[in-house]
């Protein structure tokens, strides 16, 4: 009955988007064969992609080779589209939610998270209610919008929102930092991730978010919470020994938050599981995948079903029963 909250879909068929939204440069889909493609910039080739990012048949047959009941599928970040104009971004979460829940078509081993124009407040309220009512069950948010952390005012209206109406969020790192020093060994992905997410994981703490919203809010970070859990101990030193500076809007140290947040399993390896579990509690801790993205983990599931430190009890909690609350509450 294992449950994979972290998983990514390319919808095949949308529409022009120059047509469609407005503006220039959007992404779009070079096909090169009926079981593969590429996500292009401009003129750019971004990812390559095949039909595992469209075709439920082929990830149905992929979930039961790794024993995966259920599996959340989120939007992949490059169409967040947060640098267009909010009409635009309108316009191409629309797009892509639709195609996502026709792509699923109500099967109920899909889980279907919708992406939002977060950096319009209301807009963003407004897509999340008309995406729920058309069958998402969550929404999955990239971890900044510009220079905008998740402390941001406009944000945390959006976070409260979610609260209201009971959906889980899904934070995923994106658009990081480039440059000669980040641009080789896919040095972004393997340390401008984690870093991404470490930060804006304080921020929701240290910014104040945590005390502002109410508890009944469902948040999970992508990738095992990138940095945090690990420099979880030298957070709480700085807010203990530089208050001045550090503590910003919080009322307690980091590690008192941590009962307030979900971060999924993708760490790869047993040890970073242990430290990820002994830091954020046994209910707090998903498996996720990232499937189908060549980073991601395979089998599904791996690392906590082989896990030797993990009780009966705490397996069935991290491979079930912690998803499901995350996601129905």
């Amino acid at each position: 009955m294992t449950i994979d909250v972290h998983t990514h879909v390319v919808p095949k068929g949308w529409p022009d988007l120059e047509v469609a939204c407005g503006g220039t440069g959007w992404p779009w889909l070079r096909i090169e064969s009926e079981r593969e493609a590429m996500i292009m910039i401009r003129d750019t080739e971004f990812r390559r992609v095949d039909s595992s990012a469209w075709d439920p048949s082929v990830r149905r047959a992929d979930m039961d080779l790794d024993g995966i009941e259920r599996q959340v599928v989120s939007p992949t970040p490059v169409f967040f589209g947060y640098d267009r104009t909010p009409a635009q971004a309108v316009a191409l979460a629309q797009i892509f939610n639709d195609l996502t829940l026709s792509m699923v078509d109500g099967d109920s081993r899909f889980v279907p998270f919708c992406q939002v124009p977060l950096q319009d407040p209301a807009a963003a309220c407004a897509e999340l209610d008309r995406s729920l009512a058309a069958g998402h069950v969550g929404v999955e948010i990239g971890n900044h919008v510009g220079d905008q952390d998740l402390d941001a005012a406009g944000i945390v209206e959006f976070l409260q929102h979610c609260a209201a109406v009971g959906a889980p969020v899904f934070v995923h790192p994106w658009d990081m930092p480039d440059g000669p020093r980040l641009d080789r060994w896919m040095a972004r992905w393997l340390t401008g991730m984690p870093a991404e997410t470490h930060l804006s994981a304080l921020a929701l703490i240290l910014g104040g978010v945590l005390d502002q919203v109410p508890d009944t809010l469902r948040l999970c970070f992508a990738h095992g919470g990138g940095s945090f859990p690990y420099w979880l101990g030298r957070a709480d030193n700085a807010w203990h020994r530089r208050g001045d500076l550090v503590r910003g809007r919080s009322t307690r140290p980091p590690s008192e938050y941590t009962d307030r947040l979900y971060v999924d399993s993708v760490v790869f390896s047993e040890p970073a599981l242990r430290l990820l579990v002994d830091t954020m509690g046994e209910d707090r801790v998903v498996v996720g995948s990232d499937y189908p993205y060549p980073l991601g983990e395979r089998p599904a599931g791996n690392v906590v079903r082989t896990a030797s430190f993990l009780t009966p009890a705490q397996r069935q909690k991290l491979l079930t029963d912690n998803a499901n609350r995350y996601l129905y509450g």
